[in-house]
């Protein structure tokens, strides 16, 4: 049987960009476009009548920007994912939005197959990150801006109930390195299944919300130094 189609609702001020990427969008496989909105908060209007599986996201909106739709968003519509799609790929955007709790962020300057498999991906409930996104957030949180993400939370491992296991604390390192799940159950010797299961464990354990949050979680304890 089929995959279903990816529902996409399609966020940014300016008409031409819209139009093109509702064309383009339209014209990928597994994806169907439901509607276009014209800022932050036209798309969380938009959301809570649609209900899309993800939300593309520019982030310099009126009214309510794209960090701000996404915070309403993560907090009322958990199910919905957020893919930022923007031209503003500086820290201070970069960051926000992921706090905001965006799961994927592109530029502009992404093609067409690359969107597609973010928003596969997104949907899915996995993380999508442009690499030089990516290789920007590492540099920050290796410089000490253990903020870039989330504030600090409690140390769960210390938590009798909640601590993390060897193998658990060795995938987090692994994935800290920016390796795949693939890259990880070779490296261990064990199968993807298995890793996505100590991922979802260290998910529930640390409170973090995805495959980002974690690469910040191991940094702020030391887990991965330089």
């Amino acid at each position: 049987m089929d995959a279903p189609e990816v529902r996409v609702l399609i966020a940014d001020d300016q008409k031409i960009v819209r139009d093109g990427l509702s064309m383009i969008m339209g014209l990928l496989e597994g994806i169907t476009v439901i509607g276009t909105a014209v800022d932050g908060a036209d798309a969380v209007r938009q959301a809570r009548a649609l209900q899309p599986d993800v939300i593309v996201m520019d982030l310099n909106m009126p009214v309510m920007n794209g960090a701000e739709a996404t915070e309403v968003l993560s907090r009322e519509m958990p199910a919905v994912k957020v893919l930022v799609l923007t031209t503003y790929a500086d820290d201070q955007w970069v960051f926000a939005a992921l706090r905001a709790g965006a799961r994927g962020f592109l530029t502009k300057d992404a093609g067409a197959e690359e969107i597609r498999h973010a928003l596969l991906s997104v949907a899915a409930g996995e993380a999508q990150l442009d690499p030089t996104v990516q290789r920007r957030l590492l540099e920050a949180l290796r410089r000490g801006d253990h903020t870039a993400l989330a504030p600090e939370p409690a140390d769960v491992r210390s938590d009798g109930g909640n601590a993390l296991t060897a193998r658990e604390t060795e995938v987090l390192v692994l994935i800290a390195e920016g390796l795949s799940n693939k890259e990880i159950a070779d490296r261990l010797f064990v199968s993807d299944s298995t890793i996505k299961t100590h991922i979802n464990h260290l998910l529930a354990k640390t409170g973090m919300r995805d495959r980002a949050q974690l690469v910040a979680y191991a940094y702020r304890h030391r887990l991965v130094t330089g």
